[in-house]
């Protein structure tokens, strides 16, 4: 079976799980978790470029150990170390770990006091309550973890977007190849560009000779068939992901891929406005009696009851219909208008490629600038820079721009904002700077009116340009902290500072109603890749793919100006 990012980077969590559950070294663990993160996140495929022998030890955070275990995974499909590790502690431990408030060092204790290392152990022993006399836990931490694990008894498992595109890309890229086979596109959740998504909906056209739907049951990363027809076909594939394959005629072929990329709420509208003029609307065309009218294309669905084409991205019915029916939708950004990117890191702090190998990566992908803006000296987990450190980054950025030709690096900070609101590092430095980058990495579980009251602070400072992810969170890992993010838009647009559309994958952070919200307010977002490596840069088509779900235009972005466009707007926060 071949072998995806993702599936290495399960690989590499369990094991970092499981030393951290057995008290590992900190450092040790770090790296897994660090090249599970870069696989998860990585635009190049593993698989190939150890096929083709390439240096693996080139990938951010990847060194020989970690080197030789992607190759051993490639090569077998198992990881020595994971089995070893197996042996020691029960595989179904590290579900322990999903249950918030449950941290390794939590279910060492459970494992090793009550003997717990499945759901429904964890289960009854809440029910018994014999979780609360257990040293470090009492009567509201298992309060707490009942609330929980009756949260994870009632969500669904969904992919990220990026984990997804994975697994359905190759895939719809495979059935391109099969004879007979004319269009393949890939609809549902995962074409609206939503953060995650359940399952995969993909919709061909084809010859009726075409072996498509035997040759689908027979991928060979199926681990079950559930159903199979010569119109359609849905299976689950090895790392748990449903897919439905239909076939549909070419007559057809635009109504049912408007009704299989949804939203629900949105094809419900949509059949509601045919209704009203006498028209039948279904995966097989708009019908006026028994005759089709229209469904060979999408924009012929959307004309059969008076509207132009509605990106699939704002088809959540928000007040997208009535745009479209006044004419004023969106015309929604595309990733080649981005000019620039405003959130980088190096080597200096947790970056792993120097300044010159960002700035070329960045002029690669078409950009006029790059901002390096590293942690401050709070963040010692990423080894942030102190006031000298980063007044030694900009001279070197001096003389690095002397070099180049066609991009500017830009002097930046991720400083710290600090629990009372206040930055991280003193004006004398943050002044001498193009712009400064405020990001929260602790106190999560402050009040709601701390939390705002912190940001607004920091935004208030003379020298603030752009709050980084703006909620916090981290997707199915770190859920926003509380804040009143109305309020934070409020201040940015009185204040004249940018707010964050931050790319990496784990975030998409603003969420795409927040997008919205700024958008009205006019308050400019930087849609950022946060890059920590050269291949970063890549996954900023997730970003503008949240931020079309968020009606963002061109005019909307920060970071879709030209560099001479760009300074007036940075130096106005810089005051």
């Amino acid at each position: 079976m071949p072998i995806h990012n993702a599936d290495i980077a399960v690989i590499f969590e369990e094991i970092a799980d499981l030393l951290e559950i057995e008290s590992a070294n900190v450092f040790r663990v770090r790296a897994y978790r660090n090249a599970a993160r870069t696989l998860q996140e990585l635009g190049k495929d593993v698989r190939a470029m150890a096929e083709n022998d390439e240096d693996l030890t080139r990938l951010p955070g990847i060194g020989d150990d970690l080197a030789a275990k992607i190759r051993e995974i490639v090569e077998t499909g198992h990881c020595a170390m994971l089995d070893k590790l197996h042996k020691q502690l029960p595989s179904t431990i590290t579900e322990l770990l999903k249950i918030p408030g449950l941290g390794p060092k939590r279910v060492r204790a459970l494992y090793h006091e009550l003997d717990i290392h499945t759901m429904e152990q964890l289960q009854r022993a809440v029910r018994d309550h014999r979780i609360q006399a257990l040293p470090g836990f009492g009567e509201k931490t298992e309060i707490h973890i009942a609330d929980a694990l009756a949260v994870h008894a009632g969500s669904s498992s969904r992919f990220k977007l990026a984990v997804a595109a994975q697994y359905a890309e190759p895939l719809a890229t495979w059935l391109r190849t099969i004879p007979g086979v004319h269009q393949v596109v890939i609809a549902g959740s995962y074409r609206r560009a939503r953060e995650t998504v359940g399952d995969i909906d993909i919709l061909i056209t084809a010859m009726a000779d075409s072996p498509v739907m035997a040759r689908f049951c027979s991928y060979d990363e199926i681990a079950e068939v559930l159903s199979h027809g010569p119109t359609r076909s849905s299976v689950v594939l090895k790392c748990k992901l449903q897919v439905d394959v239909r076939a549909v005629s070419p007559e057809s072929y635009g109504a049912a891929l408007h009704y299989f990329t949804g939203s629900k709420a949105h094809n419900i509208a949509i059949r509601r406005l045919g209704q009203e003029r006498g028209l039948k609307i279904n995966e097989y065309g708009v019908f006026k009696g028994q005759a089709r009218i229209a469904g060979e294309t999408e924009e012929s669905v959307y004309q059969a009851v008076g509207l132009p084409f509605i990106p699939p991205e704002l088809r959540e019915d928000r007040g997208e219909i009535e745009a479209a029916r006044h004419g004023y939708l969106p015309k929604l950004i595309e990733l080649s208008d981005l000019k620039g990117d405003l959130h980088a890191h190096s080597r200096a702090s947790d970056g792993h490629d120097t300044l010159k190998k960002m700035a070329q990566a960045a002029q690669q992908h078409g950009f006029e600038y790059l901002a390096i803006t590293e942690h401050s000296s709070r963040l010692t987990i990423a080894r942030g820079l102190d006031s000298v450190q980063l007044t030694k980054q900009m001279d070197e950025i001096d003389r690095i721009n002397e070099q180049l030709q066609g991009i500017t690096l830009l002097k930046g900070i991720e400083v710290d904002i600090l629990e009372d609101g206040s930055l991280d590092l003193p004006d004398w430095v943050l002044g001498k700077l193009d712009l400064v980058v405020g990001a929260i990495h602790s106190h999560f579980g402050l009040s709601r009116a701390r939390q705002t009251e912190r940001i607004l602070k920091a935004m208030d400072h003379p020298h603030f340009t752009l709050l980084a992810h703006p909620s916090g969170r981290l997707i199915a890992k770190r859920e926003p902290y509380d804040v009143d993010m109305l309020r934070i838009i409020r201040k940015a647009k009185e204040r004249g500072c940018y707010l964050e559309l931050n790319a990496t994958p784990d975030r998409l952070d603003l969420l795409d109603t927040y997008c919205q919200a700024a958008k009205d307010a006019g308050v400019l977002i930087s849609i950022n890749s946060d890059a920590h490596s050269v291949l970063d840069f890549d996954n900023l088509r997730f970003g503008v793919g949240q931020a079309r779900r968020g009606w963002l235009e061109k005019q909307n972005v920060l970071n879709t100006r030209s560099l001479q466009e760009l300074r007036p707007l940075l130096n106005r926060t810089m005051s």
